[in-house]
């Protein structure tokens, strides 16, 4: 391994241009050398079309992907309208009625378990067009998101001919067609843990990419092809929110499964009272990581680092509020320091880089306006030193001190590097504090003592509670939220009983 040698000079830390009054940082050692992941080996097209019925269906509209951390045109992708997303939902009845509803769940279990396979040999394609269109680490990209994705494949396609074990002495049936909104910031993964449950319990799927990352949602359009899953089961479209909505208001949905902000949530709510379709929705978070006084600290550094600034922050479990015991906050405040000036903000294809770039030039915006509110509220608002690329959507990992819970950083979801430090001194405190937010996805808990551990997690009002860890996955186990973080759940058994409706 190469390395090379860098020397810079303190200097002020910026905030969208402009100088702030934070302390400057001195650094003067190694850096890494550069270690780009080839695109050679990728295969593109320069424009997608709407995937339905099992053939690529060409839209009157079409919008550009952009690659955050470049600002260039990857692709063009298709924007399906009102008339497009009646031609995938009829697609999809057909396919239920005619052919799915026909197939026996072994067969099913095939199916499932031939697209895991293909995306294993597909893997790192996938990982690089997801770091390219998303902005992500090619390594979070390559040694996460792709791997759980298949391992949610793998997972349901074994639960597809054992239903009766998973719901014993109950009688069901599929749901029928149902209509999926995935995000922006895990596009392939959520597909995962939408498309891959519902085709176990013998249901047909309509989905729709985010508007910033439809690439890989195409890429597994293409594995469907390769696996030869009967047409129409699986149908991918693109397009903005009211594609979205005409997936929701269509008579022959009969469960939305949704993944995004708390505001579209409520209207997704609005616009189905009244109706029998199922749904599952998985919102916002502000998550409290909570560190006692008694945790392993340098443990825990890494599991606030992972908490936040993996994926940018662009995660609706990140742990953004930090509650840190009273007596160990200026240790804590102090290594976290330390820490964030090792971490690489660049390239996302680089195998070194830790922190890539925002998803959108939009997102970005919003960043910046959260954070500047937090300055003009007295917040104390630390960056890391380090130099950011000329182009792309950029923005250092931060945090602030000296935050009040009246502050809005503390209260609103901010999507991205961004940390608020908290104290408390008892446990009660912590949790009165954890729970005084409107969401309640997820929680952490760093401590040494396992009596507290299990008093916390029953007292804290969140969906998922890690204890001396932050943001591990298994397709085994539920994910979701209470209040307005959404309702409904994803992932193991839970996950399979969203997209069956029963006969008690």
């Amino acid at each position: 391994m190469t390395f090379k040698e860098k020397s810079a000079s303190g200097k002020k830390l910026s905030l969208n241009g402009d100088e702030r009054s934070h302390s400057t940082q001195k650094k003067q050692g190694w850096e890494y050398s550069a270690s780009p992941e080839s695109t050679d080996h990728i295969q593109l097209r320069k424009k997608y079309d709407l995937f339905i019925g099992g053939q690529w269906v060409k839209a009157a509209k079409y919008f550009p992907t952009i690659n955050p951390a470049t600002e260039e045109k990857i692709a063009l992708a298709a924007f399906a309208s009102n008339s497009d997303v009646n031609k995938a939902v009829l697609s999809a009845k057909r396919a239920y009625e005619k052919v799915w509803s026909k197939v026996s769940p072994k067969e099913r279990a095939k199916y499932i378990f031939r697209i895991a396979r293909i995306m294993q040999e597909k893997a790192r394609e996938f990982a690089v067009i997801e770091s390219m269109d998303g902005g992500k680490p090619i390594k979070e990209s390559k040694g996460i998101d792709v791997p759980l994705s298949i391992a949610h494949f793998f997972y349901y396609a074994g639960w597809a001919d054992k239903l009766q074990f998973a719901f014993p002495g109950k009688k069901f049936l599929p749901v029928g067609v149902v209509g999926q909104i995935i995000p922006w910031n895990f596009p392939l993964l959520m597909a995962a843990w939408k498309i891959a449950p519902a085709l176990a319990c013998g249901n047909t799927v309509v989905i729709k990419s985010a508007e910033t990352t439809p690439l890989t949602l195409y890429k597994l359009a293409e594995v469907i092809e390769e696996a030869e899953l009967p047409a129409g089961v699986v149908n991918i479209i693109s397009g903005a929110g009211e594609t979205g909505a005409a997936i929701v208001n269509h008579p022959e949905v009969k469960k939305i499964a949704f993944t995004g902000s708390t505001e579209v949530g409520k209207i997704i709510l609005r616009s189905i009272a009244g109706t029998d379709k199922k749904v599952t929705l998985e919102l916002g978070g502000k998550a409290a990581n909570i560190i006692f006084e008694d945790a392993p600290i340098d443990q825990a550094i890494e599991g606030i680092i992972n908490g936040i600034y993996f994926n940018q922050g662009h995660v609706c479990c990140a742990g953004s509020r930090l509650l840190v015991q009273e007596s160990i906050k200026d240790t804590v405040v102090k290594k976290l320091k330390y820490r964030l000036r090792s971490l690489k903000v660049g390239d996302p294809l680089d195998k070194n880089t830790d922190v890539g770039a925002i998803n959108s030039k939009e997102q970005l915006k919003k960043i910046k306006e959260l954070v500047s509110s937090g300055v003009d509220e007295g917040c104390t608002l630390y960056q890391s030193d380090c130099t950011l690329p000329e182009r792309g959507f950029w923005f250092r990992p931060s945090f602030f001190t000296n935050v009040a819970q009246s502050n809005r950083i503390a209260r609103e979801e901010i999507f991205g590097p961004v940390l608020s430090i908290m104290t408390f001194r008892t446990p009660k405190e912590a949790i009165e504090k954890a729970n005084n937010t409107q969401y309640g996805l997820s929680a952490g808990i760093w401590t040494d003592k396992g009596s507290k551990i299990f008093k916390m997690a029953g007292d804290i009002k969140a969906g998922v509670v890690w204890s001396n860890t932050f943001n591990k996955f298994n397709p085994a186990s539920p994910f979701g939220g209470y209040k307005e973080s959404g309702f409904g759940r994803e992932g193991g058994l839970h996950g399979l009983k969203e997209y069956l409706s029963f006969n008690e």
